[in-house]
Parts: C-alpha cells; structure tokens; sequence
C-alpha cells in the first residue's frame, strides 16, 4: 500500500475527474468507489448514495477524489508536474489538461484544469537546460521561459545554445 496518497477535494466532481484523468494518462486505473450514506448528512450535506470519494491512479500514483462541497478551492500552490521527453508529449497533455480550464492560468509551462487542479507539462531537456553550471545559458533560458504558456523545447534549446 502506498503510504501517502494525495486526497483532492471536489465540490461534487471527484468522479468525473478521476475518469477525466484517466482517459488521458495511459498508465491509469479507476480505483474504489465509496459513497454518503445516512449519517452524517447535517454535518457534511452529502446526498445518500452520492459519491464520496474515488480512488484512482496515474502513473503508478494512487489518488482519492472527495466530494467534499463547495467549502474549499484548488489553488496554485499545489501542482502535479508531468514530466515530458518529447514536444509531441508536452503538447499532448498541455492540449487535453487545458481543454475547458483557465487561459489565464496559463505560464511557464503551468496550467489549471476544468477542476481547478493546476498542472506543470515540463520537458525533461528543461531541467537539463536549468541545471547547467554555466549560468549564462540557464539565465538565457530561464529568460525565454518567463515569456511562454505551454512550453516548446526547440525554442529553449536554441535559447540555451544562444540562439
């Protein structure tokens, strides 16, 4: 059993969007469903029979999903960085983790589902790039970096070889 397992707290979605997740990670699983019974509900307004909470798994990280009710919002300081050898890949999951969410949130390789749920789509040659001892060509890329949305490996490389 994994032993810490990131809880996201839904208004009444946790179900729609571990099936949301899941269709877009191909290393994903649906998990166990729990649902509101009787007890409880003055406290926690949850519908008997509704759905409380949904586990599932992406990339071999297991979940739950809460509906908890409109008390708390994501915000962006939690994210879940996906990690991307190819541009294919980055624009794969910048396009389907966009779709319906929030263009203002959109920077640096950062962006916020239809959920609320803020996501980092990185190239691994990104990490490389800003890791460099010469700083001079992190400083270049982390500078064409700032200015982007999603982020595109060809134009970071040629900020880094300084072109």
């Amino acid at each position: 059993m994994q032993k810490i397992i990131p809880c996201l707290w839904f208004d009444d979605k946790a179900e729609e969007a571990a099936k949301f997740y899941a269709s877009i990670f191909k290393n994903s699983k649906i998990g166990d469903v729990t649902y509101y019974g009787k007890e409880g509900y003055e406290i926690h307004g949850g519908k008997e029979g509704s759905v409380l909470t949904m586990e599932f798994e992406i990339e071999g990280q297991k979940f739950v999903g809460l509906n908890g009710g409109p008390v708390f919002k994501f915000n962006e300081a939690i994210s879940f960085q996906i990690h991307c050898e190819t541009q294919e890949e980055v624009d794969y999951y910048w396009n389907k983790l966009s779709e319906g969410g929030d263009e203002k949130a959109q920077q640096c390789g950062w962006l916020k589902d239809k959920y609320g749920v803020s996501w980092q789509v990185v190239p691994i040659a990104l990490i490389q790039m800003l890791k460099d001892k010469g700083t001079e060509k992190s400083e270049r890329v982390m500078k064409v970096m700032l200015q982007m949305h999603k982020l595109d490996i060809k134009t970071l490389k040629q900020a880094y070889e300084g072109n």
